[in-house]
């Protein structure tokens, strides 16, 4: 099986109503002359998670993110790495995040949390979830569970002195106010997503909702593994490994 055809697999994972779109937001970026045995899945795509691809023989990455438009030059600086080692790539994005299985699920049901709507909508396509806990917590307890799940140090913001039982979640980027706004305006208790800026920060305490701020990478990284584990359940003899990548974002102020 070549890459094109685990991409078609992957692809069969997904319920695709708008093939544009889907198009926009996921496929191959770089297709190897050669049989797929090994997929190594991590969330972004750098020359630092291709040497990992290197290093555990892997013969196709699979990732959430592209190289990012706005790192200046890493695009081609990629795909050169990849012809060079001979290593296909496949993404999805907001179709991950849109899924039953994806980003928000999958990070909700670790929580031990509840789906109650869809939210965040864009091109019929949903980024964001409303859920709730079966009981409140104290908003101490659900930034100790962030913390070993992300395996990382979790950023947050008390403004309102209830326990949690709503909670609004963007993975990824959910900092622009417009996402924060969706989440008071459900009346969540808390909001958690893994990037933030002054502006969420400074609409958080506006609005008196708390703010629970993991980073960009590792409230994705359960989505894009939901999606390894489904692949390889569907491809006989194809082999899953984890690509590591640094806890670097957990750091910045």
């Amino acid at each position: 099986m070549d890459a094109a055809n685990v991409a078609e697999r992957i692809n069969a994972l997904f319920n695709i109503t708008n093939n544009e779109i889907y198009s926009m937001e996921s496929g191959l970026t770089y297709h190897a002359d050669k049989k797929v045995e090994k997929v190594g899945y991590c969330v972004n795509l750098t020359l630092e998670t291709i040497e990992e691809a290197r290093l555990h023989g892997v013969d196709m990455m699979v990732t959430h993110h592209d190289a990012w438009d706005e790192i200046y030059g890493l695009k081609v600086a990629c795909i050169e790495k990849l012809a060079e080692y001979g290593i296909s790539h496949y993404y999805n994005h907001l179709p991950l995040d849109d899924s039953n299985f994806g980003t928000n699920d999958s990070l909700l049901e670790k929580l031990n949390l509840e789906i109650v709507k869809r939210t965040h909508e864009w091109e019929g396509l949903f980024f964001g979830r409303v859920a709730e806990y079966a009981e409140e917590i104290e908003l101490n307890d659900l930034v100790k569970n962030m913390e070993n799940l992300l395996e990382e140090p979790v950023k947050y913001w008390r403004f309102n002195d209830n326990k949690v039982k709503r909670v609004g979640l963007v993975c990824g980027n959910g900092a622009p106010t417009a996402c924060l706004k969706e989440a008071v305006e459900d009346k969540c208790d808390v909001y958690i997503t893994g990037e933030c800026n002054l502006y969420t920060i400074q609409y958080a305490q506006f609005k008196g909702i708390n703010l629970v701020i993991g980073s960009h990478t590792f409230t994705e990284l359960f989505g894009i593994e939901s999606l390894a584990m489904k692949l390889i359940e569907n491809v006989k003899g194809l082999e899953a490994v984890r690509l590591n990548e640094e806890h670097y974002e957990a750091n910045i102020e």
